[in-house]
This record gives C-alpha cells, structure tokens and sequence, in this order.
C-alpha cells in the first residue's frame, strides 16, 4: 500500500496547494458573508464531496480523458464558471433580505446548499489538478493496487480541505455577523457574497487547463 514517505510528502503538498485560496474558499466565504454559518458549512461539505467524486473519476481513469481531451476539460469548466455567476447574480439579486436573516435563519435551505457546493466541487479545476496532476507522482507503480494507493492519498487531501474550507466558514460567519449589526450592512453581505462569487466564475472561465 501507500509508504509513510509517500504519504507524508503528498500531504504537505496537498496542504500547500489547498491553504492557498483558490475556488473553494472563494466561494465558502462567499456563502458565509451571505448567509452565515450554516449555509456556508453545509457548502463545504458538499464542495468536499464534490472533490471526493473527482477523486473517485481520477482514480478510475477520466485524469486520462480530462489531460488528453482540451474539450472535456473546456466543457467542465465553463459549466462551472456559469453556475458561480449564476449563484452571484441570485445573491445580488435577493440583498434585502439578508439584514433580517443575519438575526433570524438563513434563507436558502441546507440540501439546496449542500447541492450547490457539490456542484461547485465537481467542476473545480483545483480538483483535477491536485488529483489529476499531482497525486500519481506519489503513487509507487511497482508495490501494485495502483488504485487503492490513488484513493487513500486522494482521502488525506479530502480531509485536509474539509478541515482548511471549514475553517474559512467559521471565519468568515464571525465577519458577517459585523455586518449584520445594521440592514445597511446586512444588504452589503448579499453584495460582498455575490460579488465574489461572480468575480470566481468569470476567475475560473479564463483559467488554463491543467498540465
């Protein structure tokens, strides 16, 4: 199975390339400004998932079809950029609300959150590159079960993005609840949130392909 060489070296690497912002936290802290702690935990949790179900295609063979084909990689792209705006665009859109859901719910369902970090997991570039890119460098070809070895170092750099994302969350929540504190505040919440969410899209839309 996998050495603890190979482990521990594909751990800090995957540590640095996920404590870097990069998607993810962009669009973490871009649900927590707009509607707090829970959306934006549910959000990574279905981001996270997103990354494990690339993780899984990864290790079953589409890292071949996503590095060979410049239109399966275009097409994943581009469907994740349009489904950033489009969240953006809503969060901008239903502002007024967020002075009075800052002090009482949230208003946007924890499924629908989970659904929509998953999608926005799925589609992350960072995902397959990380998966794609990175991690068969620290698979040792010649101890067998290729695959197994792809999946358990695939998990470590799962749950150091559950732990690094979440933290984003809970950061981020503590900031929104200063802007809270006024409805003038509580609609710049909506504002920062679909702001940044617009500005990942359009980041990811003319992001290169992996190499």
């Amino acid at each position: 199975m996998v050495s603890t060489e190979h482990l521990l070296g594909f751990g800090v690497a995957a540590f640095v390339l996920i404590v870097i912002p990069g998607p993810s936290v962009v669009f973490t802290i871009g649900r927590a400004l707009a509607y707090g702690r829970g959306v934006a935990l549910a959000t990574v949790l279905g981001n996270s998932l997103g990354l494990l179900a690339v993780l899984v295609l990864v290790a079953f063979g589409l890292s071949v079809v996503v590095r060979e084909s410049v239109t399966v990689f275009l097409v994943l792209k581009l469907l994740g950029a349009a489904y950033l705006v489009h969240l953006g665009v809503q969060a901008i859109r239903h502002r007024r609300a967020f002075d009075v859901t800052v002090r009482h719910t949230a208003p946007l369902p924890l499924p629908k959150a989970l659904r929509q970090g998953f999608v926005v997991g799925v589609s992350n570039p960072k995902a397959f590159m990380i998966f794609a890119a990175v991690l068969p460098q620290f698979v040792d070809r010649a101890s067998g079960h290729v695959q197994a070895q792809m999946l358990v170092l695939g998990l470590l750099a799962f749950a150091i993005g559950l732990c690094s994302d979440s933290a984003w969350a809970l950061l981020a929540s503590r900031l929104r609840t200063w802007f809270g504190a006024s409805a003038r505040r509580g609609e710049a919440t909506g504002i920062a949130g679909g702001v940044s969410m617009i500005g990942l899209g359009v980041g990811l839309a003319v992001t290169g392909r992996p190499q």
